[in-house]
């Protein structure tokens, strides 16, 4: 593999991971939120990867293939006096779990910083190669 399709792997990888971040700020966002006037509650979303070919067969990056909802059931809270309660007094809150999220956002800036290590790396790498030219 070439040096320079380095940058093209981690580059791919650091993207996916970077939309990853956003849906999770979204997630967290909309934690505690209640149904909304059309009754329904915020769904979590979650990224779901694909390996993205690059060029030759030996070499492959991620991509982002598509953003899907958790269509489990919000959690429900027993408070008649809400405005936004049901005719039985519940209301729907969303589905986010906060800790999850959280967990998965600590994941998606690790992965994040480590691409961007190993491009720091590379070049590096091919400065000290062009160095060890000039002399």
């Amino acid at each position: 593999m070439s040096m320079f399709k380095i940058f093209d792997v981690s580059g791919s990888a650091a993207s996916a991971q970077t939309q990853r971040l956003n849906v999770v700020a979204s997630n967290i966002a909309n934690a505690d939120t209640v149904a909304g006037p059309d009754g329904q509650a915020y769904k979590s979303r979650q990224v779901v990867f694909q390996t993205l070919l690059m060029g030759e067969a030996s070499s492959a990056g991620v991509q982002v293939s598509q953003v899907t909802e958790d269509q489990s059931l919000g959690r429900r809270v027993l408070d008649p006096k809400h405005p936004a309660a049901d005719e039985q007094g519940y209301v729907t809150y969303s589905n986010v779990n906060p800790i999850d999220e959280m967990v998965n956002m600590i994941s998606a800036s690790r992965s994040y910083q480590n691409n961007v290590e190993v491009m720091n790396t590379a070049k590096s790498l091919l400065l000290k190669t062009l160095q060890m030219g000039q002399s």
